[in-house]
């Protein structure tokens, strides 16, 4: 009775063992993939190693560029140069203003980030576009040097500023001459009516030098007068006259020098007379009356 119990047990151990590998066919074909071929029960595959994490990108490398030779750099602003992006000296500093204007500059019209500092890649197309650049054809007359003017020698400064004083001299020559006449036949006219006039009453210090002249017993002879100077003041045409008198007392002859000032009208205006000698006097006049002198 035991041995036949063995037997009915070792009879269908293999026919659940046929009976669990049926079930693993049927699901290995209908999923192929989840099953191995080995044996002759199908296995369920190893899982898929999962993908390796993408690696961060790297930073730009501006500093390649910046630490390159000097005539690397010196040639990447002769190119930004030829591109009409640079016009500052070539130095070789890439970090000056001008030179990092210019590289963001052309980097932001090549689709690139404008930093203002180059990677080696854009380093080399930059040089690259350049060297392509037709070559500008330069007129050989633009580049002769302007002929050089010495400054004029000190002769040459007088000589010229005596030939403009000459022009405004005979353009002033007609109006200061018919002043200066028509005070002298004043003077004249006085001297003849021994002290009466218009010109006595005009130039006070005239007629006082004559009175005192008459005092100490000398007589007035000769006049010869001399226009001193004209011009435009600010209250009209000024002049001023030397006029040099002739007195006499007794055989001897004394020549005495008298500035008479003035400003054109008629009657005459601002009037004045100084003795020759009174220079700062005479100025002073001029100066007061902001005389515009053509005469000198």
């Amino acid at each position: 009775m035991r041995l036949s119990i063995i037997l009915v047990v070792l009879t269908l151990a293999p026919l659940g063992a046929a009976a669990q590998s049926a079930g693993e066919v049927e699901r290995c074909f209908q999923n192929p993939g989840a099953c191995s071929q080995s044996g002759s029960a199908p296995a369920p595959l190893a899982p898929a190693p999962a993908a390796p994490a993408a690696r961060p990108a790297a930073a730009p490398d501006y500093t390649s560029v910046l630490q390159s030779s000097e005539p690397e750099r010196r040639k990447l602003q002769e190119s930004l140069r030829t591109l009409d992006k640079y016009n500052g000296p070539i130095d070789g500093d890439l970090q000056s203003e001008g030179t990092v204007k210019a590289i963001a500059d052309w980097q932001k019209g090549h689709g690139y980030t404008a930093v203002g500092k180059l990677t080696p890649t854009e380093a080399v197309t930059l040089n690259n576009e350049a060297a392509r650049v037709p070559i500008r054809r330069v007129n050989p007359s633009s580049l002769a040097a302007p002929a050089s003017t010495a400054p004029p020698s000190n002769a040459d400064a007088l000589k010229a500023l005596r030939a403009r004083l000459a022009e405004r001299r005979k353009a002033a020559e007609p109006k200061a001459a018919a002043a200066t006449l028509a005070l002298f036949h004043d003077l004249k006219a006085y001297i003849a009516a021994d002290g009466k006039g218009i010109a006595g009453q005009q130039f006070t210090g005239f007629a006082k030098w004559y009175a005192d002249t008459k005092a100490a017993g000398r007589s007035v002879g000769d006049i010869t007068p001399n226009v001193e100077d004209y011009g435009d003041a600010k209250a009209g045409q000024a002049a001023t006259a030397e006029v040099t008198f002739l007195t006499k007392q007794g055989e001897s002859t004394y020549p005495q020098c008298l500035v008479f000032a003035w400003i054109e009208g008629n009657p005459r205006k601002n009037t004045q007379a100084f003795s020759c000698d009174d220079v700062a006097g005479v100025e002073k006049w001029k100066s007061e009356q902001a005389l515009q002198s053509a005469w000198r």
